[in-house]
């Protein structure tokens, strides 16, 4: 069953609250009609509309006045008003003190319906239940969207969730990964043990094995107890290796081993210990040109893509931006017990038409930058430019910030040494192997930083 949008009418025009009623009802929303603004704001408590459609004139309460009273209860409720009796500076009026839409009776359906769909967009308009929703869809609680493209990724997720079958999920960054993989977890019948989760490209080359896999005392300077490491933690749940495609070679070859043979060896053991973990892994590029590159096995790769979730985008999924901005802005208030109570029209237009490169990472950067500097309960579209503006007002994750500080650090180096990767990797404390590797994936030529020729 589809969840209908409900449509608050109040008019004291019969006639056209009949006509109305039959046309919106006919177009797929649930309809309360009301003759006059005392009986509008009664039917307000236990109709909960989505959107009022209110006459101007009437006697009594007018459709401003009412705009008024229902604007103090509820700030991002949107009202369209209607008026035989409109003048420009009355629309001007209107609009600047919040009104959502101003038409002009007679009005064309087709306008009304448009502004109708338009508001209801913004505020998030009820859709189709998901498949499993009640009890069935409490794996995925912590998943926000009413999107059709996620549709068929939760439903091929929550299929494969219990089994035992390795997960692969693609996506770009910031799209929701880990996100996913926790969901997943929770829907296997692993849910009651561990979920551990690393990030392969925040955590040096060095330190990776022994994170993973643990370490026996002594084993490497530093090592001054015995460590069991994320998949001796994990034992009987699930590890999520996020931005697997940044993992060493020789950290590869383990994984592939805890895959067939169900067992690790720590850094400096030379016993093996049973482990029963499940694997879900993600990445932000294509692991195939991983593969196709040299940089990734080919054999872990096959092992790891039994199952392959691709996450759209957040501008693949832009009618999620409102359910998020809820969310998010939930999340912000109950954190900061700061009194916002939404955006306004104009500033939700421009969150739904932003690029977002960033994807849901960095929409809920702006929603926290917005909430902080807002002075006012209702956001307004200045705040939101500002926040989509000055991109350095986004933290940075802490991935990105190594790969920053590795970048210029390699540069830097041969620049030092003229290009001369051997004496380069000795300033680096790093064999020649090494250090080739790191240039490559930061796609690095040390030929750019020799002397010319003379």
């Amino acid at each position: 069953m589809t969840s209908k949008a409900r449509i608050l009418l109040v008019d004291d025009d019969t006639s056209l609250l009949r006509l109305l009623s039959m046309r919106l009802g006919a177009a797929g929303y649930q309809v309360d009609a009301v003759e006059n603004g005392a009986q509008a704001l009664t039917r307000m408590a236990t109709f909960q509309p989505h959107l009022v459609i209110t006459d101007l004139r009437m006697d009594g309460m007018d459709g401003m006045t009412l705009y008024d009273t229902v604007h103090q209860r509820n700030p991002t409720l949107p009202v369209i008003v209607l008026t035989a009796h409109g003048t420009i500076p009355d629309a001007v009026d209107a609009t600047q003190r919040g009104v959502f839409g101003y038409l002009t009776k007679p009005f064309d359906s087709k306008i009304l319906l448009q502004n109708i769909a338009r508001a209801l967009r913004l505020i998030g308009q009820p859709a189709e239940a998901p498949a499993g929703e009640g009890a069935d869809a409490a794996w995925r609680k912590h998943i926000v969207s009413r999107s059709a493209r996620m549709e068929p990724v939760l439903r091929q997720a929550s299929l494969v969730a219990d089994s035992e079958a390795p997960i692969l999920i693609q996506g770009e960054s910031g799209t929701g990964k880990e996100v996913l993989a926790r969901a997943i977890h929770g829907a296997s019948r692993r849910r009651e043990r561990p979920f551990m989760a690393v990030n392969c490209s925040a955590i040096p080359d060095t330190l990776l094995e022994s994170e993973l896999f643990g370490h026996v005392k002594g084993s490497f300077t530093g090592a001054t107890a015995n460590h069991e490491g994320l998949f001796l933690a994990a034992h009987g749940g699930s590890v999520f290796l996020d931005e697997i495609a940044d993992m060493p070679l020789s950290s590869q070859a383990k994984v592939l081993r805890v895959l067939q043979e169900h067992e690790v060896r720590p850094v400096g053991s030379t016993k093996t210990v049973p482990v029963d973990v499940r694997i879900i892994s993600a990445a932000r590029h294509d692991l195939e040109q991983a593969v196709t590159g040299g940089t990734f096995r080919e054999d872990l790769y096959y092992r790891l893509n039994v199952v392959t979730l691709d996450l759209p985008s957040l501008a693949e999924r832009r009618e999620d931006i409102p359910l998020l901005v809820v969310h998010f802005l939930a999340l912000v208030r109950e954190r900061t017990n700061k009194d916002v109570k939404g955006f306004s029209p104009e500033a939700m237009e421009l969150l739904l038409s932003a690029a977002w490169p960033g994807n849901v990472r960095q929409l809920q950067n702006v929603i926290e930058q917005t909430v902080a500097l807002s002075t006012t309960p209702i956001i307004p579209a200045s705040l939101v430019q500002k926040a989509l503006r000055y991109k350095s007002n986004e933290i940075t994750s802490l991935a990105e910030a190594r790969d920053h500080f590795e970048r210029d650090y390699l540069a830097q180096l041969l620049q030092m040494t003229k290009g001369n990767v051997s004496n380069a990797a000795r300033l680096a404390h790093r064999n020649r192997t090494e250090f080739y590797k790191l240039l490559r994936r930061h796609h690095i030529d040390p030929h750019l930083f020799r002397a010319p020729m003379v």
